[in-house]
């Protein structure tokens, strides 16, 4: 079987590098490539990096490293989670890789979790690379929908304590979820008292 390679990946390092974000760039030394395709609705890469562990990468940017991906769930987990007095029924829209999930299922209060995440891709690929995160994905708390998050809240009135957007930057499938449209059904989901948090 040959070594998979990916054009963002030259004499041993994975660049990062992003209109969104000019005059700066990431760059991660690269043990071994994982895995790579390219799904329905983006590119995905996961390797293993010398000093970071295992990287995961949606359309060139970094979406997370195994060794210090605690600090971004944590964050935009618990804050929203202990700002509601009594989150039971919580949304995840996007977040396939599972942290958010692992983090939401730390509060016992919590009677279900939903997961709406459009690329299946992503959630399987988390399972095999990313086991740490994504080991709640057999709890039976969590109803995981492969779907579009916009279209899925479309139904949903009135209906969510909590509702987290961990998405990807403002490109590609995640680019309406930054748009005023997807913050009003977010709104209209939200039960009375309910707590949004974001990716920003």
């Amino acid at each position: 079987m040959s070594e998979i390679s990916h054009a963002t990946i030259k004499d041993g390092w994975f660049h990062e590098i992003s209109e969104m974000w000019p005059g700066q760039a990431m760059t991660l030394k690269v043990k071994k490539v994982l895995h790579h395709e390219i799904s329905k609705y983006q590119d995905i890469l996961a390797f293993e990096s010398s000093n970071h562990g295992t990287v995961l990468v949606l359309d060139n940017v970094i979406q997370c490293t195994s060794h210090d991906e605690f600090a971004y769930q944590e964050m935009i987990t618990h804050l929203a989670m202990n700002s509601h007095i009594n989150p039971k029924k919580v949304l995840v829209i996007g977040g396939g890789d599972g942290g958010v999930l692992r983090e939401v299922l730390k509060h016992d209060c919590v009677e279900d979790v939903f997961l709406c995440e459009i690329d299946e891709a992503v959630i399987r690929i988390s399972r095999t690379f990313l086991p740490d995160m994504s080991i709640s994905y057999g709890n039976h708390k969590v109803k995981v929908n492969v779907e579009d998050g916009f279209r899925f809240l479309t139904d949903r009135k009135n209906e969510f304590d909590v509702i987290i957007t961990d998405s990807s930057d403002p490109k590609g499938p995640a680019e309406n979820l930054f748009q005023k449209q997807y913050f009003e059904l977010l709104y209209g989901a939200l039960k009375e008292g309910g707590v949004i948090t974001t990716q920003g």
